[in-house]
């Protein structure tokens, strides 16, 4: 892997980003490992921030753009404002004295070239939230990863300072470039595999279960005493189609998950009729794919 200069870094982020934003289909609503935002809520924003990108590169105050970016930047065709939103920007970036300039930014001015680096970052981090959206677990470019991390090592206390991140994510041993500038940002890939596996088990779609796990992952059940293992894939199909046939109805609630490397601990309420039961489970994650989920149950 090598570093990259801030003109190529962003063209390649904001690629990473667009090309995600590509492969929604019809997947509009769906949850992103960012708590507030459904996809067209994360593609809404990184839309506004490359609209501001022409005028604050060419000198404009954020008090002289005022509201001319707010509402809705997507209207009926989201997926061509981010086409149209991604040129304009990548037009202004690559401006001859785009770098150089002074952007005066809501707390402070800084040079162009830092305020490239702060776009290519967000880019690259919101196009890995959008593919775990989407279920696709494709690696970011590489060279972008290894030069937005090289960056981020100073600014991560002022971005945590500000409240732009949340908490550094504890990673497993060996974990690679990309999984660090993740958990630099507060990414948790355990934490999103386990959020996209339940986003499938809450609507009891069967093949989106299975996708997100691992061929010969493991389910362990609450039978009583001990659970029965369900050892591979097929056999783990059968377990949850066996479990939505009794009890089509019945409704999953995730109520905390606490990711710790590639564990994620999860207590939930499984809810039917007038009857409900509480638990826990207590997922391993591989490859961004659940590879083990044990239960338990309170009673």
């Amino acid at each position: 892997m090598a570093t990259i200069d801030s003109r190529e870094l962003y063209r390649r982020a904001s690629v990473e980003f667009s090309t995600r934003a590509h492969r929604v289909g019809d997947r509009w609503m769906a949850g992103t490992p960012c708590a507030d935002w459904d996809v067209r809520e994360l593609v809404r924003h990184v839309v506004e921030e490359e609209r501001w990108v022409l005028p604050l590169l060419g000198g404009a105050t954020i008090a002289e753009v005022g509201d001319r970016f707010a509402g809705d930047q997507l209207g009926a065709d989201p997926v061509g404002a981010v086409d149209e939103a991604a040129d304009l920007a990548v037009i202004a970036v690559e401006r001859d004295d785009a770098l150089d300039r002074t952007v005066h930014l809501s707390f402070g001015d800084v040079p162009g070239r830092e305020y490239v680096m702060q776009l290519a970052a967000d880019h690259l981090v919101h196009a890995w939230d959008l593919g775990q959206a989407l279920g696709d677990d494709t690696a970011l470019d590489a060279d972008a990863v290894a030069t937005v991390r090289e960056w981020f090592v100073a600014v991560e206390p002022l971005y945590r300072q500000a409240g732009v991140i949340g908490p550094r994510v504890a990673l497993p041993i060996g974990a690679g470039p990309q999984d660090e500038l993740l958990a630099m940002f507060g990414r948790s890939p355990a934490l999103a595999a386990v959020q996209r596996f339940n986003a499938a088990f809450g609507a009891k779609d069967i093949d989106a279960i299975m996708a997100a796990m691992t061929p010969d992952c493991v389910f362990e059940d609450t039978t009583r005493p001990d659970g029965i293992r369900h050892v591979g894939a097929a056999a783990v199909r059968v377990a949850w189609e066996a479990l939505f046939s009794g009890s089509p109805n019945a409704v999953f609630t995730a109520e905390e998950l606490f990711p710790a490397g590639d564990r994620v601990v999860q207590r939930w309420r499984y809810e039917w009729g007038d009857g409900h039961v509480r638990g826990v489970d207590l997922f391993t994650v591989r490859d961004g794919r659940v590879a083990e989920k044990l239960s338990y149950v309170k009673g």
